[in-house]
């Protein structure tokens, strides 16, 4: 409810100039309180629904798997002497993973070949150089596929060799088949949580019209 101050008519006709101007101070005091009040209030009703917004994104995102950072040769880094074949085996790399290598950046590489030049340890035309200097590369594995690395500067005869296959995310399990007539958990969760968050948006944008 807005405020507004009326001036009395015997004031207005009769009062001095000073008294004119107090009454103006007055009114002028009220306004500016009353936008203060407005602004308070649109403050308060933006951070509310950035609240509830995301809320509701959170309750809507699916679950999903973090991505994993594998550091190459764990504790012995990418090194010659390393067997990288039995260091793979029994990893699942996922798309989306990465590969961390750890190396003396004065003598070896990070070198991305294909399979023949793998077996062969040739390193006269990787397909790309994930070499930065600093003994300290990060490779991400965003292509389902099998990624061949090696060390060039003959390294790679040492064994600095490693083969990475990358595939999709299995899909979750599914859930146990329910009874019918039992609701089940997905629906219990977004008839007490989601339901109930897409009234408080509508309750909040509601509010947005009201104050504007």
């Amino acid at each position: 409810m807005k405020l507004k101050y009326i001036w009395p008519l015997s004031c207005y006709n009769l009062c001095s100039t000073r008294e004119r101007e107090r009454v103006q101070i007055s009114e002028q005091i009220i306004k500016d309180r009353q936008r203060e009040m407005e602004g308070l209030s649109r403050s308060i009703g933006w951070s509310a629904a950035a609240f509830v917004l995301t809320c509701a994104v959170l309750v809507m995102m699916p679950a999903e798997v973090s991505a994993v950072r594998y550091i190459v040769g764990a504790n012995m880094g990418w090194n010659s002497n390393v067997n990288y074949t039995i260091w793979a085996q029994g990893k699942h790399f996922y798309l989306g993973d990465w590969l961390f290598f750890v190396y003396d950046r004065n003598q070896m590489n990070v070198l991305e070949v294909n399979k023949t030049d793998y077996e062969n340890c040739t390193s006269d035309h990787p397909i790309h150089n994930w070499t930065t200097g600093a003994g300290r590369d990060v490779v991400p594995l965003n292509v389902t596929k099998t990624y061949y690395f090696i060390s060039g500067k003959g390294f790679c005869y040492g064994g600095m060799k490693v083969a990475i296959h990358v595939e999709k995310l299995p899909p979750p399990p599914s859930s146990l088949p329910e009874r019918s007539g039992s609701p089940g958990l997905l629906s219990t969760f977004r008839g007490q949580i989601f339901v109930p968050t897409l009234f408080a948006i509508a309750a909040v944008w509601d509010s947005f019209l009201y104050l504007g």
